[in-house]
């Protein structure tokens, strides 16, 4: 199997499935993760339909089982995961601090902290398996410290704890992981441009970002085709290194 090999989370849609269609017209094999299997189906179909290699992987990132059924269906069709994109992730509700209860935070942590450790768990012995296996973690310029103590930037004006806590947990475990496994390339993107507050147009933000999906992704792009001599453990946007 000379092919590279990728599986994305949440890629039914947004930044996902873009980043699963720039894969495809790179000739990798993709493994379309996606919670919601009819919009998964439709995915793939589209994607297969304009010449990619997809498989869709039904990929619930909150559930155990889900994430078990996901990596031996992965397993019937390669011995080894080249890249992992932990790309699912939720919003959260934007409820004001004052008013947050620990509920809020579990729901978005389970997407989006505890998510992407399921899902790089039940993986990492076929991304062992690889050559250059490379780990990208879509985090936000939420996580990190330097944005949200920046009164410069919208974020910071965004009362709220549960979203912006849980980029923030997402970046430690990603170094975390980074210094632990250096075998495997552990890396973080903002699908936004922090030095100029743009942030790509999704679902999750209402379509509002100043950016498009192809502009969000490229930094995805960037990460998933290290060489191996390429680094672990960094932050970046499509401009550069971000700030923790």
């Amino acid at each position: 199997m000379s092919h590279t090999t990728v599986l994305v989370t949440g890629a039914n849609k947004g930044l996902g499935l873009e980043a699963a269609r720039r894969f495809g017209e790179m000739g990798w094999k993709v493994f379309l993760g996606s919670r919601d299997i009819e919009r998964g189906r439709a995915a793939a179909d589209k994607l297969a339909a304009d010449g990619a290699d997809v498989v869709l992987v039904p990929l619930d990132v909150t559930s155990d089982e889900s994430v078990a059924a996901a990596e031996r269906l992965v397993r019937e069709h390669t011995d080894r995961l080249d890249v992992l994109v932990n790309n699912a992730g939720a919003p959260g509700h934007l409820v004001n601090p004052a008013d947050t209860t620990p509920e809020e935070l579990h729901g978005v942590y389970d997407t989006n902290v505890y998510g992407p450790v399921r899902v790089t768990h039940a993986f990492l012995p076929l991304l062992q398996r690889a050559e250059n296996p490379r780990v990208v973690m879509v985090s936000s310029g939420g996580g990190s410290f330097a944005v949200v103590t920046d009164p410069a930037q919208g974020i910071s004006k965004m009362h709220e704890l549960a979203y912006t806590s849980s980029k923030a947990a997402l970046n430690m475990i990603t170094v975390r992981y980074a210094q632990a496994l250096p075998g495997i390339k552990f890396n973080l993107v903002t699908p936004g441009e922090v030095s100029t507050g743009k942030f790509t147009a999704t679902d999750m933000n209402g379509h509002r970002g100043q950016l498009t999906v192809t502009e969000g992704t490229d930094p995805f792009i960037e990460l998933a085709t290290l060489d191996a001599d390429g680094p672990s453990g960094i932050f970046i946007d499509r401009l550069g290194p971000v700030a923790w």
